[in-house]
């Protein structure tokens, strides 16, 4: 499969937010697959909670496609790779708020312009509580806003019983030519627990194998599968007078890029935990591509960190909800601060800048956190941050970022980051990585927060669009793995806290 005309793929959209779309196509992804389907998900935009449910359901990680962040000759690429490489028979894409909602008022990064981009057919999820021919306007009016787009099925979902149905399948086939593709009643048992963010992530919830397994028995009942791969299918058709897409270039280049691998094997750690889980596949990938081997650590119950790393990236989470065990896990957090303290690069995003912090409040009460960061965080009813970010390199940027360079990326939390005395000493001071274009960041004004070799920020980046941060940490890390190596064979006395980084970079590890 070399073409992306020849790839089955279909894009799940709604109305409206809340309309049950994830439900429907994480239950998707697991009812095909259990019919012997090698479904590859994609989720828009750049949350990382949903496409953990949806990946948990394919049995097979879930990519963000975000025309914010990436280019339409990036998706493109994305998708038909990650389908050739997997041996995906099924590109699911669900798509995120409405169909036609998005930043633009143009709709350039509406959930349709991804589908014109891909050239794949639309299944539009309906709530249909309190609905029945009411729906008929709705859906023409969907399709007459834009008549170009392939809006070819609809699955009506939170349905109240038979007799509704049948009269919804009525009104439809009566005023539409959209097909009807299946019919969910309503059912408490298929409901997900939410929370601030949305959708709990699926590597938290105690049950989650069995919630996606209740859903997708749901879905295989109430949902003709047959149909929706045969609508797939013919997604060929979507767009006949367009050019074929061949992205051998894009697809090698995704592979292989950055081009240039590091000379030697690093480690590094990456907490991957109740408390910590919120990564790019993508991004791990380039990282591995990189010479990087990722190690993955429990901030919750691991006592020790993995021996002979190179660094550290700590991404987003929940922090808040495990704050008593992460403090009560006193003795990581002491060899977490050692450890940057005494140099080693360590990168960290929103809930990883909460737990580097000194303390960690929630709904008033105080918990202990590792303490590199001089100051406290504090958890808000309300988001802080929120929606895309525009970034600006400073001087200060620890990576070798020229000074002025322009990032796009997002942030989403609820807390507070308030800088304090005593600070660092003046060997270290408080520096920041980026100046805020566009967002709140730490401050409103700056984000990236630089500490020793620490990397803090709010923002959460993604390596699209020209920004290629694995490629800039790792050389981070190769460098001061070299200058680590260099000082060990010279002596202690010539690289500052060279010591005690040694007990956690073995000089073996550094020469390896």
């Amino acid at each position: 499969m070399s073409d992306l005309h020849a790839l089955p793929r279909v894009l799940i959209s709604a109305a409206h937010k809340s309309s049950g779309k994830t439900t429907l196509s994480l239950g998707l992804c697991a009812a095909l697959r259990a019919q012997g389907t090698v479904v590859q998900p994609f989720k828009k935009g750049p949350d990382y909670i949903d496409p953990m449910w949806l990946g948990r359901a394919a049995g097979r990680p879930c990519y963000n496609l975000d025309p914010h962040l990436m280019s339409a000759d990036e998706i493109r690429a994305l998708v038909l790779s990650r389908c050739v490489a997997g041996g995906g028979d099924l590109a699911l894409i669900e798509g995120n708020k409405g169909l036609f909602d998005g930043l633009a008022l143009d709709g350039s990064n509406s959930n349709a312009a991804l589908a014109h981009q891909l050239a794949a057919p639309v299944v539009l999820v309906i709530d249909a509580r309190g609905m029945t021919r009411g729906i008929a306007p709705l859906l023409l009016g969907y399709q007459a806003f834009d008549p170009a787009l392939a809006l070819r099925g609809v699955i009506l979902n939170r349905v109240g019983g038979s007799r509704h149905e049948s009269k919804l399948r009525a009104v439809i086939e009566h005023y539409t030519d959209m097909q009807v593709l299946g019919a969910v009643p309503e059912d408490p048992r298929l409901a997900m627990t939410e929370r601030h963010l949305g959708l709990v992530p699926g590597n938290e919830a105690e049950e989650a194998d069995a919630v996606i397994a209740r859903i997708a028995h749901g879905v295989a009942a109430s949902v003709d599968l047959a149909a929706l791969l045969a609508l797939a299918r013919k997604a060929v058709d979507v767009a006949p007078n367009a050019p074929a897409w061949s992205w051998s270039g894009l697809i090698q280049a995704a592979e292989t890029a950055p081009a240039t691998k590091l000379r030697r094997d690093l480690r590094i750690g990456v907490a991957m935990d109740r408390a910590f889980g919120f990564y790019y596949p993508d991004d791990a990938e380039a990282l591995q591509a990189l010479g990087a081997e990722l190690v993955p650590f429990d901030t919750v119950n691991d006592t020790n960190l993995p021996p002979r790393l190179d660094g550290l990236f700590i991404g987003g989470g929940f922090p808040e909800t495990s704050a008593h065990a992460l403090a009560a896990n006193a003795g990581l957090r002491s060899q977490i601060r050692q450890a940057i303290e005494a140099g080693l690069p360590t990168y960290a995003e929103c809930g990883g800048l909460m737990y580097l912090a000194r303390g960690l409040s929630v709904d008033g009460q105080r918990h202990p956190m590792v303490g590199v960061i001089p100051g406290e965080v504090e958890m808000h009813a309300r988001p802080v941050g929120r929606g895309y970010v525009a970034l600006e390199a400073s001087a200060d940027h620890p990576w070798g970022v020229p000074q002025g360079t322009a990032v796009r990326a997002h942030e989403f939390h609820y807390s507070s980051l308030h800088l304090a005395g005593p600070g660092p000493t003046l060997e270290h001071p408080v520096r920041f990585a980026w100046r805020m274009r566009r967002g709140h960041g730490i401050d409103g004004q700056q984000d990236g927060l630089v500490i020793h070799n620490l990397l803090a920020s709010y923002s959460h980046l993604r390596r699209v669009g020209g920004c290629d941060w694995p490629l800039h940490f790792i050389a981070k890390v190769q460098q001061v793995r070299d200058e680590r190596a260099r000082a060990e064979l010279l002596g202690p006395s010539l690289f500052s806290h060279s010591a005690s980084f040694a007990s956690l970079v073995s000089l073996e590890g550094a020469l390896s």
